[in-house]
């Protein structure tokens, strides 16, 4: 049988690591000045935008054999959460022992200012630890743990405003057959919205991020693995979420639902973010041989319908989404790197190299970090592949996608964290 989830926590078990910040740590060099003409923060998974992509320009074009600058490498416990930067703070979960954690990192030199305890090590054939990235917003931060406990947090302390239990309080066994909650929190407004994936109406909820108290929740999908975003079409807001019976769109202001996409995956593996391509188009994919549609939505007077442009298996998004960049989108079908036409689905090349990768972009080009730890600066073209820079960053499944705050990149496998100057000089 296939495995339950190659999604982003999908790897053999790895023993826990002797665990402690100021072990082997090294310092962020005081000399160092990022030379990026844009900084940004990287507040949520995915991104400022939820699509993978920075605003930040000025990257270096080319790298040592060892590559960009290593800043810090910190030692980091299992867990395939990303990393969320905000006001030169880092957050993410990590496992440790019999606990889950989540913790706050000082962005420039990876020392530790606060953890707090989120849960129990979840423990899985494809991997411990917690898979869902944090939220970060308002001086707040949102942690959603493996085994359903939501947090809000303080973000100067860790201190606990409010949290749930969303398996206790809203009847869910979380994805896949109790997968491990991986999905994202998603603000919109004064709303923090999760797929909690409950039965009898508990699938989706809208909470108050100031309080916690729930404001609406409704249908009754099974939880997938993918993370929710807001999109505007003709004037009509619209939350897409993208759960183990597939899409679905509702209203932020009371979850009443607008439109819905079937699309099965094996064992419920819905993993990919699905991606807005303005002003009314949605991409949608997904792997285990399920592929990929591009769909038109037709909104206006507060309703909103879809209808299929192409359906087709140029792609299979395992669980990185892909990324739109002009008349193209780039991703991973598998373990191959793709670049087709996002109006017609035509494939405009291919590369192999770097297993089931994730990327993001920036600058004209693909970040892309391979799952054996290979990173490349790749030229986001359709004129072919064309790799600027590369070198072995990592070792170990490295499954979590990268993230880019103020000149720096964050990656991580299941040991350790590592943050590297992409914009200073060499």
């Amino acid at each position: 049988m296939k495995s339950r989830l190659l999604f982003a926590c999908s790897l053999p078990c790895i023993a826990l690591l002797s665990f402690g910040w100021g072990f082997n740590q090294k310092s962020a060099d005081s000399t160092s000045k990022p030379a990026a003409n844009n900084t940004s923060d990287w507040p949520q998974w995915l991104g400022p935008n939820r699509n993978g992509i920075s605003a930040e320009i000025g990257l270096l074009k080319s790298w040592p054999a060892t590559g960009p600058k290593i800043l810090w490498r910190i030692p980091l416990g299992e867990g395939f959460s990303g990393v969320s930067i905000s006001q030169g703070r880092a957050y993410t979960l990590f496992a440790q022992g019999s606990d889950e954690f989540v913790v706050c990192l000082d962005a420039a030199s990876g020392k530790e200012l606060w953890r707090t305890r989120s849960g129990s090590t979840f423990k899985d054939m494809n991997g411990n630890g917690p898979r869902s990235t944090p939220t970060v917003h308002n001086e707040v931060v949102y942690a959603l743990g493996a085994h359903g406990n939501l947090y809000a947090l303080q973000t100067a302390s860790g201190k606990k405003l409010w949290s749930h239990d969303l398996k206790k309080e809203f009847n869910t066994a979380g994805p896949s057959r109790d997968g491990g909650f991986s999905t994202s929190p998603l603000i919109e407004g004064d709303l923090l919205l999760v797929e909690a994936g409950g039965r009898a109406g508990n699938s989706f909820i809208a909470f108050d991020k100031q309080n916690g108290a729930v404001v609406w929740k409704v249908e009754s999908d099974r939880p997938a693995f993918a993370s929710p975003i807001a999109i505007t079409v003709n004037g009509v807001r619209q939350i897409v979420f993208f759960s183990a019976a597939g899409a679905i769109a509702m209203s932020p202001a009371n979850g009443k639902v607008f439109w819905r996409l079937p699309w099965k995956t094996d064992s419920d593996v819905n993993a990919a973010t699905p991606l807005f391509i303005p002003p009314d188009k949605v991409f949608i994919s997904s792997g285990y041989d399920v592929g990929a549609t591009l769909q038109r939505i037709i909104a206006g007077n507060a309703t909103a319908r879809i209808e299929e442009i192409w359906k087709s298996k140029v792609i299979c998004n395992l669980y990185t989404s892909s990324i739109l960049q002009g008349d193209y989108l780039y991703g991973f079908d598998g373990g191959m790197l793709k670049c087709f036409e996002w109006n017609t689905g035509a494939e405009k090349w291919k590369q192999r190299g770097f297993g089931a990768g994730t990327l993001i972009y920036a600058d004209g080009h693909l970040i892309v970090l391979g799952d054996k730890g290979k990173l490349a600066l790749v030229e986001a073209t359709p004129a072919g592949y064309k790799e600027k820079a590369a070198a072995e960053i990592l070792d170990g499944r490295c499954i979590t996608v990268p993230a880019l705050a103020a000149g720096k990149l964050y990656v991580r496998n299941m040991k350790e964290l590592v943050c590297l100057d992409l914009f200073g000089q060499l």
